[in-house]
């Protein structure tokens, strides 16, 4: 029995509880976590603006040590540090053949999956394949990679869907280039590590925008040279600190309309807008034929980052090691199991970066 966050039915509070996970079968693996993030698509899932099967057990950003492997497991043995995938590519669907791993249609079956069992045995089902609300998860094979060297562990679970999302956005989503700039609208845990991979790429000026003034500091040390905190002036504000152009890039992590409005509307013309932010259906954002055409801008979803964590990993690792990725510097509270309602409710209300759970 180990002790994990379970959502009983969407819309309902979670409940700290004992779960039984089975030993790991064929092609699984059993982890202890060392940390998990808290991240918003985890209350997206929880209050139904993303679908889940439920009961479920939420998480999907960790990070932990191999307990034992099953049959056919080969790449990773016991004692390993790992990072958990909550989005393995299957390498055999239309996306996977054209290269587009993070738009793999089978991604997401292991969600479905009975995971494990309540002490009165109700079924539950792993969230977003991996389950990292628990001290330990069981997943497919595919769901764990090698934690390179030189990243300790438990910042590690920050690679997993933040710093992914938000080096992704900026490197393989906008492709910023040096000496242009970029706008990051909502400094969470995703907009702060955009601001630092727009600060790897180069980029010449960095505004980073969110409703809240405190988050200031914590922006500006991620690598933002200026800060505007949101308001209607918002694309005007952007645009009279880039010569009255727009920016290069604005990379949106709300996934509110009006913020992806102001996105677009802050870039100049010809220039790129990254929406990274999960909205819901309510969420209506519209354009008129003639502004399309006169702009010229694009604009984009970006899903995971479009990366590939196999690929991205090792080269995030290095980033680590040589000083220019700082992930401890994106939490802004290390809690316990029973602080993920309490980080909820900072995310509802803007407040901070990123919470990470430490077990």
């Amino acid at each position: 029995m180990v002790r994990a966050a379970v959502l009983p039915a969407v819309g309902a509070p979670l409940e700290i509880t004992e779960i039984q996970l089975p030993d790991p079968g064929p092609g699984q693996v059993r982890v202890r976590l060392a940390a998990a993030g808290v991240c918003h698509s985890d209350l997206s899932l929880s209050n139904g603006t993303m679908r889940v099967p439920v009961p479920a057990v939420l998480g999907h950003e960790g990070a932990g040590t191999v307990v034992a492997v099953g049959e056919g497991v080969t790449h990773v043995a016991p004692g390993d540090g790992v990072v958990l995938n909550w989005a393995p590519a299957c390498g055999h669907c239309p996306a996977c053949a054209r290269g587009e791993v993070w738009l793999c249609a089978n991604a997401l079956n292991g969600a479905a999956d009975v995971h494990a069992r309540t002490a009165d045995g109700t079924e539950l089902h792993p969230g977003l394949n991996v389950a990292a609300f628990a001290e330990e998860t069981v997943v497919a094979a595919p769901c764990v990679l090698p934690l390179p060297a030189g990243v300790p562990l438990a910042d590690a679970a920050l690679l997993g869907c933040a710093v992914l999302t938000g080096y992704g956005a900026v490197h393989h989503s906008a492709r910023v280039r040096q000496g242009e700039s970029v706008a990051v609208f909502g400094v969470g845990g995703v907009g702060l590590a955009t601001l630092q991979s727009a600060r790897i790429a180069g980029a010449s000026t960095i505004v980073a925008v969110d409703v809240s003034p405190e988050k200031e500091e914590l922006a500006r040390a991620a690598g933002a040279t200026h800060y505007v905190v949101a308001s209607e002036d918002t694309s005007r504000e952007i645009r009279a600190l880039t010569g009255k152009q727009g920016v290069d890039v604005a990379v949106e992590c709300v996934g509110r309309a009006v913020s992806i409005r102001a996105a677009w509307d802050s870039t100049r013309r010809g220039g790129r807008t990254t929406v990274v932010g999960i909205g819901g259906k309510d969420q209506q954002v519209t354009f008129n034929a003639l502004e399309i055409f006169h702009w010229g801008r694009t604009l984009s979803g970006c899903v995971y980052g479009n990366c590939d964590p196999a690929a991205d990993l090792p080269v995030l690792a290095e980033h680590v090691r040589a000083g220019r990725l700082d992930l401890s510097a994106l939490v802004t509270e290390r809690i316990a199991l029973d602080g993920i309602p309490a980080a909820f409710e900072n995310m509802l209300a803007g407040k901070g970066g990123r919470a990470l759970v430490v077990f």
